[in-house]
């Protein structure tokens, strides 16, 4: 029994250290703990680790390739794309690549802490 307990430990200890590289969970592993967003949305949180009011936004609403800034808040710091499509965020409120940007594949990225305040975003078609 201690075995599965230690066994069990490692295995939620590297599934929280994948997703606080913006990784997702190890097959089998219990996952970490993380915001709260759905499968079809694209979530953003205005502080790191997923606090603060979540802002969620869906396909529908959205054109591809759009530049979207955020609403509320204005900015995010941490991010989940549950939308099964690419996802570029960007630190300029316009989605000028000459700030900061970065593009998370969909399906299930998390990211716990932006390297910068995210302020815009655009869906990619795939």
């Amino acid at each position: 029994m201690r075995r599965t307990k230690r066994t069990t430990a490692l295995a939620l200890l590297a599934a929280a250290l994948s997703c606080a590289a913006g990784g997702t969970a190890p097959a089998g592993a219990a996952p970490a703990p993380r915001g709260d967003c759905a499968p079809g949305e694209l979530c953003l949180w205005p502080e790191g680790g997923y606090g603060g009011p979540r802002s969620r936004y869906e396909l529908t609403g959205l054109v591809v390739q759009d530049c979207v800034r955020l609403r509320g808040a204005g900015s995010a710091l941490s991010l989940a794309n549950r939308l099964g499509r690419p996802v570029t965020v960007y630190q300029s409120e316009e989605c000028a690549e000459t700030g900061e940007f970065e593009t998370y594949p969909g399906h299930g990225t998390w990211v716990p802490r932006s390297p910068y305040r995210v302020r815009a975003f655009k869906v990619w078609e795939r």
